[in-house]
C-alpha cells in the first residue's frame, strides 16, 4: 500500500478532487491510502438535494464550503478536527458495500487507544453508542475507494448550526441524511493529544498492518491536473447544487397586503416552473414576475439579478423588494 501525502492541503475542494485524480489514474498494481483535513465544510453525498441538507443562510454568512461528493450516503459537516481517510484498490465485487473489510484496521488501532471502537449498522463505527465515523464508497467498475470520517475534535455545535436546515418545505427524491448522536474520539481518550498526532499515530498503526508501505508525493504536473479538476468540477456550481435532483418547494409568507404562496419546480438548480398564488392586491399581473425567474439558477444573486429593475410593489402592493426576494429564497418564518 502507497500512502499519497496532500501536503496539508485543507482545501475541500481540492482534497475531494485528489480523491478522484487518484482513484482514476494511479497505478492499477497499487492500493492507495489518502488522509485529509477540511476546513470547515459541508460535505454532500452524490444523490442528495443540498438544499435538504444545509442551512444555507448560516453556511454563507460563515464562508463554509459546500461540495458534493461522488460517494453517496449523507451529508457530512467537517472541520479541522475531522480526519479523513481513503483506501484505494481495484475494484472487487464482494468489497462494495463491505464497509467492514476497509473500516477493521482503522477500529483495531482505535481500540490500541482505547477507544471502543466497533462497527455498526451498514457503515457508521461507533463509541458506546454514539457515531464517530462515517463512511461510504464509489466505483469506477475497475477501481474503488472505501473513504470515511473520524471525528477526533470537531466543533460539534458548529455541526448543529450548519446542518440545521432552515428551507423545511423541499420535496425531492434526493437520499436524505439520518442525522446520528455523534461524539469526538478526544472524549474517549485516556491521554490528550492534537488531530496531528492523532493522525500519526494512526497511520503508525496501518504500517504495521502491511509488509510494503511507502510515501508518495505528486509530481507538479499531477497536482496541475488536481487543480484543474477541482475548478472544473468540486468548484463548480453546477456539480455542488446544479446537480441536486428535482425539487419542488414551497415558499408562503403574509404580508400587510395578503398571503404571497410561491410554488417552485426546481430541475438542474434552476427553476422550471414558478407559480404565484395569493390573496394580495397588485396592478400588474404575476404572470411576468412568473416568465422573469424561468431557467434562472436557484440562487440569490441570479434571483436578484433577473429581478433587476422590477418593482414588486406594481404586483404585490406594499411588498418591499428585499422581502420578496427572501421569500423566495430564504430561511422559513
Amino acid at each position: 500500500m502507497i500512502f499519497i501525502e496532500n501536503e496539508g492541503i485543507t482545501d475541500p475542494r481540492i482534497n475531494l478532487a485528489l480523491e478522484e485524480y487518484a482513484l482514476r489514474n494511479f497505478g492499477e498494481s497499487e492500493d492507495y491510502l489518502l488522509f485529509y483535513i477540511n476546513g470547515p465544510s459541508i460535505i454532500i453525498g452524490r444523490n442528495q438535494n443540498t438544499l435538504e441538507e444545509i442551512n444555507d443562510e448560516y453556511v454563507r454568512e460563515n464562508g463554509i464550503h459546500v461540495v458534493r461528493r461522488m460517494s453517496g450516503g449523507g451529508a457530512v459537516y467537517h472541520d479541522e478536527g475531522n480526519l479523513n481517510f481513503s483506501f484505494i484498490t481495484n475494484y472487487k465485487k464482494e468489497n462494495l458495500h463491505n464497509f467492514k473489510k476497509f473500516t477493521e484496521p482503522v477500529i483495531q488501532v482505535l481500540k490500541e487507544m482505547g477507544v471502543d471502537a466497533e462497527m455498526s449498522g451498514r457503515n457508521d463505527i461507533l463509541a458506546e453508542g454514539r457515531k464517530i465515523s462515517g463512511n461510504a464508497q464509489f466505483s469506477t467498475g475497475k477501481r474503488m475507494f472505501s473513504h470515511g470520517t473520524l471525528l477526533f475534535n470537531s466543533d460539534l455545535e458548529e455541526v448543529t448550526r450548519a446542518l440545521d436546515v432552515k428551507m423545511s418545505k423541499i420535496e425531492s427524491k434526493g437520499h436524505k441524511s439520518v442525522r446520528s448522536r455523534v461524539a469526538n474520539i478526544s472524549e474517549f481518550l485516556n491521554e490528550g493529544m492534537s488531530v496531528s498526532e492523532f493522525r500519526q499515530r494512526l497511520l503508525d498503526g496501518l504500517y504495521r498492518e502491511r509488509d510494503h508501505f511507502e510515501t508518495y508525493h505528486l509530481t507538479n504536473d499531477e497536482w496541475k491536473a488536481v487543480h484543474e479538476l477541482k475548478d472544473e468540477k468540486y468548484g463548480n456550481w453546477d456539480w455542488n447544487f446544479g446537480r441536486s435532483p428535482e425539487f419542488n418547494i414551497q415558499r408562503t409568507k403574509r404580508f400587510s397586503v395578503g398571503e404571497i404562496d410561491l410554488r417552485l419546480d426546481v430541475k438542474k438548480g434552476h427553476i422550471k416552473n414558478l407559480k404565484i398564488y395569493g390573496d394580495f392586491f397588485g396592478r400588474d399581473p404575476v404572470e411576468r414576475i412568473e416568465n422573469l425567474l424561468q431557467g434562472v439558477r436557484y440562487e440569490p444573486a441570479d434571483i436578484a439579478e433577473a429581478l433587476n429593475g422590477v418593482d414588486v410593489k406594481d404586483y404585490f402592493g406594499n411588498v418591499e423588494r428585499e422581502d420578496f426576494l427572501s421569500l423566495v429564497y430564504g430561511e422559513d418564518e
